[in-house]
Formats: C-alpha cells, sequence, structure tokens
C-alpha cells in the first residue's frame, strides 16, 4: 500500500506518518517502480504506535516498547508503572486547578459589588476604555 493508503488506514495524516519515520518509530520501505509499498505488518505498528500514545506514552517511550522482546515483561511493566505515576500526577495537578477555579467562580458568583474575583486573582486590572460594555469599547 502506498503512504496515503497506510495513514488512512492508520488513522492519521501522511505527515504523520513521515513524523514517526523521522523518528525512527517507523521504517520507510525502499522505493519499488517509483512509489515507497508499505506492508501489512507497517499498519500494524503504525496502530500499535497510536495504541501507546492512547495509553499516554511519549514517542521515546514507546520507542523503548518497539524494541522490546514480547517476553520482556519487566522492562513493559516498569515503563507502563511510571506513565501511570506521571499521569497521577497531572490529574493531581488538574484536580488543584480545577478547585481553585471553583473557588473563584464561586466567589464571583456570591460576590456583590466590587472587582471581580476571577481578574483579581490574575491581578487583571480594569482597562480605562473597557468601562461599561465591553464589547462597545472595543469596537469604538
Amino acid at each position: 500500500m502506498k503512504i496515503g493508503d497506510l495513514a488512512r488506514a492508520g488513522g492519521v495524516s501522511v505527515e504523520t506518518v513521515r513524523f514517526y519515520q523521522r523518528r525512527g518509530l517507523l521504517a520507510e520501505p525502499p522505493r519499488g517502480s517509483g512509489a515507497r509499498r508499505y506492508a501489512d505488518s507497517d499498519l500494524e505498528r503504525l496502530r500499535s504506535i497510536r495504541a501507546a500514545q492512547t495509553a499516554g506514552f511519549t514517542l521515546e517511550e514507546i520507542a523503548t516498547l518497539l524494541s522490546l522482546d514480547q517476553h520482556d515483561r519487566a522492562t513493559a511493566r516498569a515503563l507502563a508503572e511510571a506513565r501511570i505515576a506521571a499521569i497521577d500526577e497531572k490529574i493531581a495537578t488538574l484536580q488543584t486547578m480545577r478547585s481553585a477555579l471553583e473557588t473563584l467562580v464561586t466567589d464571583c458568583a456570591h460576590g456583590g459589588d466590587g472587582p471581580c474575583p476571577i481578574l483579581a486573582a490574575f491581578s487583571m486590572p480594569p482597562r480605562p476604555e473597557a468601562a461599561g460594555n465591553p464589547i462597545r469599547a472595543r469596537r469604538g
């Protein structure tokens, strides 16, 4: 199959296939009668790369996974455990961010007059020309 067919079957763009080739994740077959021809094994590898990305692995980690022997459970497990730890860290950070924003939204909703607590939290001073209707002030 040609590169366009490979990309379509793998659910990616041709440029993504080329990117994976430059990164060494996917082999670039030799030209045969003008066009490069990809095998079903290339499609299988492309799908493996995409599945690993969906699971959160970095391209470097994917390269390591692809280089492993099928029976190297210890290394594969260690990579997956490290990825889980990194995901947990991101989740904790996102939960902290969400909580902080929820507090600001609540403060904004229950506050009366005065500066917006959301804007104040990020030190966004009011613009003098935007007094009143901000849409009209921008057009004006």
